[in-house]
């Protein structure tokens, strides 16, 4: 379908539910939004673009007279695919605003990377190696949220989903071809999964990469990420506009019960210690350390240190790499580091299980219990079974054993 010189973004709720009658017929409706989140926790959402193998459209959500309850409606519709690429900041802005997933979906980037087309592939690389097309990258960073919108904004919008109907049907026809159509479907699992889109306060702390030393550390750091998590989601706005990460490791680690000892934190903005923010910390330090000790949180456990797993988990990114470039499938969509980590420690992990079992985890599995080995055999890198568990070799730095000599060797 060509696309219009110029493109009239729907603005009421009659020219919205019309076109959704009419894509209901469709098998398939590829979608993408322009949204802005700089100033803001949730998503503030600008434009929605859609389109069918026979039409395509650009919806204002921002207008006044436009109801996005036919949309949503169409975006739950079993009988048709809701097609995205780099689904899920997307998916998160629907289930926000409507409380509901699209279903079902397919992300071409996660298809993209099943197919071996590398990892995270940027969509315009891939709407040029699938369809030849250059995309026009001049409107990427405008202002989506200002109006009225130019004719070449709305083209380039609405370029997306135009694009991305040549991108899907390659990569379907790839799977079906190569029988891997149920590992994207297995893939998006997670992405249809509403959990994967809230945050409970109780849990923000896990967004956080330091570590507490003590339970009353911790214990401070989960009472100061919830109240962030809290006020950021109520008052709309970033969680850094709250409080920085430094702010509640500094706050636990030195406990201020009152507000002029918060005051001498090195992380703490002047004045902040008399905001209402600023106070909430203080009560919420104060109720943490006034706790018996029993009811402070236990340390999150920390990896399992398996002596040489540095050295084995280099081993299992070459057995990755091996099985990865055997089937034409990128790394990144088999395996993680944390994935190798958990193998080599003999944790469960999701490489042990569905389609990356067949490809990877099996392998990786033999490797660890020395069942297999990896040789280079002058041109390339390949496994080669063993007949007996191999030996292992010392981790670097581990202490050995010297032999002791015989008391009569070496006299004269």
């Amino acid at each position: 379908m060509a696309i219009a010189e110029t493109v009239e973004p729907i603005t009421t709720s009659d020219g919205l539910a019309a076109l959704c009658e009419r894509l209901r017929g469709a098998a398939y409706v590829t979608v993408d939004t322009e949204f802005m989140r700089e100033t803001t926790f949730w998503p503030k959402l600008c434009l929605i673009q859609i389109a069918s193998n026979t039409e395509a459209a650009v919806i204002d959500p921002i207008a006044q007279q436009l109801d996005l309850a036919p949309l949503f409606a169409l975006f739950v519709d079993p009988a048709v695919l809701k097609v995205f690429h780099a689904a899920r900041q997307d998916i998160e802005i629907f289930h926000h605003l409507s409380g509901r997933v699209p279903e079902p979906i397919f992300d071409t980037q996660v298809a993209a990377m099943v197919c071996g087309f590398g990892e995270s592939v940027a969509y315009d690389s891939l709407v040029q190696r699938i369809t030849g097309a250059q995309i026009d990258k001049s409107s990427r960073f405008t202002d989506w949220s200002a109006r009225p919108l130019s004719d070449a904004q709305l083209r380039y919008a609405l370029a997306d989903v135009t694009h991305l109907r040549g991108v899907y049907e390659h990569l379907a026809a790839m799977l079906e071809e190569r029988g891997r159509a149920d590992w994207v479907r297995e893939e998006m699992k997670v992405l249809a999964s509403p959990e994967t889109y809230v945050v409970e306060p109780e849990n923000a702390w896990k967004r956080l990469k330091g570590r507490a030393r003590q339970p009353v550390e911790f214990a401070v750091i989960q009472e100061l990420a919830a109240l962030r998590e809290r006020e950021a989601q109520s008052r709309d706005v970033p969680r850094n506009r709250i409080l920085k990460d430094d702010l509640i490791y500094e706050a636990a680690m030195q406990r201020p019960q009152s507000v002029e000892a918060m005051a001498k934190l090195r992380s703490v903005p002047r004045g902040f210690e008399r905001s209402r923010t600023g106070q909430a910390v203080v009560e919420a330090v104060k109720a943490v350390v006034a706790r018996p000790a029993s009811e402070w949180p236990s340390l999150p456990k920390r990896k399992a240190n398996v002596e040489g797993a540095n050295a084995a988990v280099d081993l299992m990114k070459v057995l990755l790499k091996l099985c990865a470039e055997a089937e034409g499938v990128a790394p990144k969509v088999i395996a993680t580091t944390d994935d190798l980590e958990a193998l080599v420690s003999g944790q469960d992990t999701t490489a042990l299980h569905g389609w990356r079992k067949t490809v990877f985890g099996d392998a990786a599995v033999k490797l660890r219990d020395g069942e297999v080995a990896i040789a280079f055999d002058g041109r390339a890198l390949r496994t080669i079974d063993c007949e007996r568990p191999v030996n292992p070799v010392p981790a670097a730095g581990s202490r050995r054993r010297r032999r002791k000599k015989p008391a009569t060797e070496g006299a004269g």
